[in-house]
């Protein structure tokens, strides 16, 4: 193995044991693992401590990934979320383990906006797992399935481990941002359904019934009080819809000759948080702080999340720079490609080692180590780019489900009241292996992805 190889163990062993041994932060683990990789270059340690620094402050996407932090913040404190839980449960409660799909839709729509598996599994897990258990649900099944739901936070775009992905020096020049957005949309809502899946077949093997009627609003009444907090999704809505296909051809069309040029300057990862903050504000402005003093209070109480997600996203792409300079992408895929293994079993192999490593890690901290070396790998075995990063995102969504270092699995069975250790099995069984074949059949085109 080259020397980039051991780089990239030495960093990996290093977040991990300060993370699950020392048990210190996940921001914290990422700066000395910057400093582990420097260390790798000898004499010329200073000089990729500058070139790992100088990538990562140039990535614009940093902006939009701690925005949706705040934005998660707005979401929580203005009840945006619950309002929109109440109408799910209005919508779906009557149904035979209604809670289940309640809690399994309104993960992917607090994943859509927040992109946090641990917040995911804390707000939704909540308010869904007190009303699953009031509807027959078994305790750690309840607390599976909100672990296993949190993942929807990594699959649906634009997450943060999504934009480290794309942002990678050896992954932007190669991609159409904009298809890989949508294309990522789509594999997220076949992700979706695989969960709904395992949610109707919950139902029938423990024969969950219906909740009472006497516990659910009626429709009219959770979507007269709550209606406003649909309005969200508009945020994500809109700047799809004017850079891609009809939308685009319409945007085009009305600016004429300087058409295109309009089009292509909608930068929909900066548009999309910078819309969803304006609109959660003003949707959630009576329940905010009215006075300068309740909005210092309210800010400092960010900050602690604000310092593990700012550290992770900015040596993170500095750690993916160092490794880029080792040359670990290069070696990493002379090292599997000797192998001359099937694409099969190159593809297999790939996602099987994002699995293992997101299980211990963050999604953003396995984007950022294993996003690029995955990506050039991938690709040089055939698969298309746009593909190769879905399919590396699917994996990493496996990170909250993963015995047993996922955090997402101690706060829901902390809410439940359950043993983690009972979860393991019907995790691994649904929410890990499963997504593992998702991705690779993502990988192949296998099922029908726009492109």
């Amino acid at each position: 193995m080259g020397l980039s190889v051991w780089a990239l163990i030495a960093y990996l062993a290093v977040i991990v044991i300060w993370v699950t041994l020392v048990k210190r932060g996940i921001g914290e683990a990422m700066v000395i693992g910057f400093l582990v990789l420097c260390a790798f270059g000898g004499g010329a340690w200073l000089e990729l401590f500058g070139i790992g620094l100088a990538e990562a402050f140039k990535q614009p996407v940093v902006f939009a990934a701690l925005s949706f932090t705040f934005i998660g913040f707005i979401l929580t404190k203005t009840g945006i979320i619950e309002q929109q839980v109440h109408i799910l449960n209005s919508m779906l409660g009557r149904l035979r383990g209604g809670a289940g799909y309640v809690s399994t839709l309104a993960s992917a729509g607090f994943g859509a906006l927040t992109h946090s598996a641990s917040a995911n599994a804390a707000t939704i897990g909540s308010v869904t797992i007190p009303w699953m258990e009031r509807s027959n649900w078994k305790k750690s099944t309840a607390a599976a399935v909100v672990a296993g739901n949190s993942g929807n936070g990594t699959v649906i775009p634009p997450s943060a481990a999504f934009l480290i992905v794309i942002g990678l020096a050896n992954v932007a020049p190669n991609i159409d941002k904009n298809m890989t957005l949508v294309a990522m949309f789509a594999v997220a809502g076949y992700c979706l359904v695989w969960r709904l899946a395992v949610i109707f077949y919950f139902v029938r093997r423990y024969r969950i019934a219906k909740v009472s009627g006497d516990e659910l609003l009626p429709l009219s009444r959770s979507l007269r009080d709550g209606w406003v907090s649909l309005i969200v999704y508009v945020g994500i809505a809109a700047p799809v819809i004017l850079t891609v296909g009809a939308g685009a051809q319409w945007l085009a069309a009305v600016f004429g000759e300087n058409g295109d040029l309009a089009v292509a300057s909608i930068n929909i990862l900066l548009w999309i948080p910078v819309l969803l903050g304006i609109i959660s504000l003003i949707i959630g402005r009576k329940m905010l702080p009215q006075t300068a003093r309740d909005w210092f209070a309210f800010m400092a109480s960010t900050a602690p999340r604000y310092k593990d997600i700012g550290a992770t996203l900015v040596f993170s792409f500095a750690g993916s720079a160092v490794l880029i300079a080792l040359g670990l992408d290069k070696q990493l895929g002379d090292a599997l490609g000797s192998l001359n293994a099937p694409a099969l079993v190159t593809v297999a192999l790939v996602i099987l080692i994002i699995a293992v490593v997101a299980g211990p890690l963050s999604a953003t901290a396995t984007a950022a180590t294993l996003g690029g070396v995955s990506f050039t790998v991938l690709v040089a075995a055939g698969i298309h780019p746009a593909l190769a990063v879905c399919a590396i995102l699917v994996a990493i969504s496996t990170e909250g489900a993963s015995p047993p270092g996922g955090p997402s699995i101690f706060i829901a069975a902390g809410i439940a009241e359950v043993n983690p250790a009972k979860t393991f099995a019907p995790l691994i069984l649904f929410y890990v292996l499963p997504f593992l074949v998702i991705a690779v059949i993502v990988a192949f085109g296998l099922i029908p992805i726009p492109l």
